[in-house]
């Protein structure tokens, strides 16, 4: 019975004994020491994508849409995923708003595609900047199922750039990937 008793006592007195006070500033502490952390993990983000926007600064401007472009041969929505120097599929152009996620509109004419982007600039691919035309797994940022990304290899000022598109139909890609291809090949017969 004396041991119960003192069991009894002992919880008691447990319960008597007040909760664990919480350390706000400790806390507090680490909330702010967190913030500043992802702040500055943004702002280094931030100003890589600054920095990688000046070291391809001497790409020229875009073309702009032409006023009587012609024709369609074929159209697609959906996205835009970026563009990319040709044959590295993660080293992302940036300049001139290249790297800007968006939705699309795509418009293949004689005069070349037209890239319409809501929210983001539009450009003219021109007919004879136009190199080819595949489908791919991946571009900078963006890994899909084989062949889930129409990728068009152009050229500007000089240099080769891949840019990745998803249709909202991926069924279009295959018809984009051979049309495109033969209105290149026409062009290089003609010449």
């Amino acid at each position: 019975m004396t041991t119960l008793t003192t069991i009894a006592a002992g919880l008691a007195a447990e319960e008597r004994r007040s909760a664990e006070v919480t350390d706000w500033a400790a806390r507090i502490g680490w909330v702010v020491g967190l913030l500043l952390f992802v702040v500055l993990v943004y702002w280094l983000m931030r100003q890589g994508w600054k920095w990688r926007g000046s070291l391809q600064s001497g790409l020229p401007a875009l073309h702009g849409l032409p006023e009587s472009p012609g024709a369609p041969i074929a159209a697609l929505s959906g996205r835009y995923h970026g563009s990319t120097t040709a044959g590295q599929w993660l080293d992302r152009i940036v300049a001139h708003g290249l790297g800007a996620r968006s939705r699309v509109e795509l418009t293949l004419t004689e005069a070349g595609v037209d890239v319409v982007r809501p929210g983001a600039t539009d450009f003219h691919i021109p007919r004879s900047a136009l190199r080819g035309a595949r489908l791919d797994k991946g571009i900078a940022g963006k890994v899909l199922a084989e062949g889930g990304l129409l990728v068009l290899t152009w050229e500007h000022g000089g240099t080769l750039l891949d840019s990745g598109f998803r249709s909202d139909r991926a069924a279009e890609h295959n018809d984009w990937v051979t049309t495109l291809n033969q209105l290149i090949t026409t062009k290089e017969g003609a010449r």
